[in-house]
């Protein structure tokens, strides 16, 4: 099962950056920074081996990842600044945030400032949902728009440098690619087994 998922999502994610290629870079990147599970450590590192084949420039893949990034993260932003806390403390749960959740987004806020949104984007997971806070706070739009572009840059170019470092030995690593894939599936349905256990609603806990 867990094989099948992580199969059909990297076949599709591949399929789509080896048909549109750069379009697809920026289309897959901008997917998974709209706060929906598109994994980036496939994306980039695929396209990073692209960039060992010839296909691809290392640079080009980069810019191509860094805007899907600011994209992506516009339509959290927006989500966020037109929608407000109500309504994420109203829907929230159906995206599994809590209210503690949005405290803990404005504390970082009002410890950190702006600041936050670049080093957010170099975090996993973190990365992904830290437009929701920025726009709810109200972040001026260019200056999120920076600070998305310039954190989001170095992890596009890291995971896609690894890809192509990666491509110099694929026939040696392929051998041994379908266990990997099975030991990050079962990391990954256990880290989300956590957070879900975490976030649920629940009754007399200040549920949504």
């Amino acid at each position: 099962m867990i094989e099948a998922i992580l199969s059909t999502l990297s076949g599709w994610i591949i399929w789509i950056i080896a048909k549109l290629g750069y379009t697809g870079v920026v289309v897959s990147m901008a997917i998974e920074s709209a706060c929906i599970p598109f994994p980036s450590e496939i994306i980039m590192p695929f396209a990073g081996y692209l960039v060992w084949k010839g296909e691809m420039s290392l640079l080009l893949v980069t810019l191509a990842g860094t805007v899907g990034n600011v994209l992506g993260s516009w339509v959290a932003y927006g989500a966020g600044y037109y929608g407000g806390r109500p309504f994420l403390e109203k829907y929230g749960r159906f995206l599994l945030i809590s209210v503690n959740d949005l405290d803990r987004s404005d504390r970082w806020f009002l410890k950190y400032g702006d600041a936050v949104i670049f080093f957010s984007r170099l975090m996993p997971v973190v990365r992904t949902f830290i437009s929701l806070p920025a726009g709810i706070s109200k972040m001026n739009l260019t200056r999120f728009t920076i600070y998305t572009f310039l954190g989001s840059a170095p992890w596009c170019f890291g995971l896609a440098y690894v890809g192509l470092k990666l491509g110099e030995h694929w026939n040696t690593l392929q051998p041994y690619f379908h266990e990997f894939d099975l030991v990050i599936g079962i990391v990954l349905l256990v880290l989300l087994a956590i957070f879900i256990w975490k976030h649920w609603p629940q009754k007399g806990h200040g549920s949504l």
